[in-house]
């Protein structure tokens, strides 16, 4: 294939599409670049290193999960956007396992504040607000609920449910109904004893 056509957002894309194929882990400039059959020298053009690429691939997953989120959410609210939030994640790891990863990526703070990473903690404190928290248990909740879908998720991609019953489904169903319950009946803050 020809050098010509190659841009940062092109080899980001195929970046992704590598890490889906082989794992975000393992996805390198030399490797990019045999999959176009160029020189690696001639990808340093577009892009600093494999640590910039990285970057383009988390920050396109990021940006392709924010997309998928908010039509997921829209028109719905408490549970049913929650149980949407969750399967958007869920869904996109399964087809995406190596962008799912990427999107995991820690990011510098001023590449991080200005990716779709925003989006993600807009559209869980929109659902939150269905719940009637403020702050500080908002980013409290955030936090819980990004644990929970990454653990689980994580966990089920992993194989780690596959050997025993009942149904992923059924749990990753229960999961949901125990957080809807948890976020309805959000606990008030411990008292220090003295």
């Amino acid at each position: 294939m020809a050098r010509v056509g190659l841009t940062p957002e092109r080899l980001a894309q195929a970046g992704a599409e590598l890490a889906d194929e082989v794992g975000f882990d393992e996805v390198t400039v030399s490797a990019l670049a045999r999959r176009f059959d160029v020189k690696v020298a001639s990808l340093y053009s577009h892009l600093k290193n494999s640590d910039d690429l990285k970057t383009r691939i988390a920050l396109l997953a990021l940006e392709e999960l924010a997309d998928r989120g908010a039509a997921a959410l829209a028109g719905r609210a408490g549970k049913d956007a929650l149980a949407a939030l969750g399967d958007v994640y869920r869904d996109y790891a399964r087809e995406h396992p190596g962008r799912y990863a990427a999107a995991q990526l820690r990011l510098a703070p001023e590449t991080a504040a200005a990716s779709a990473g925003v989006r993600h903690a807009q559209m869980t404190r929109a659902i939150l607000r269905g719940y009637d928290l403020t702050e500080p248990d908002q980013t409290h909740a955030v936090r819980l609920l990004g644990s929970v879908f990454l653990g689980y998720v994580t966990l089920e991609l992993g194989g780690g449910f596959s050997h025993s019953a009942p149904d992923t489904q059924e749990t990753w169903t229960r999961v949901i109904d125990a957080l809807d319950a948890l976020l309805r009946n959000w606990p008030a803050p411990s008292i220090p004893s003295d």
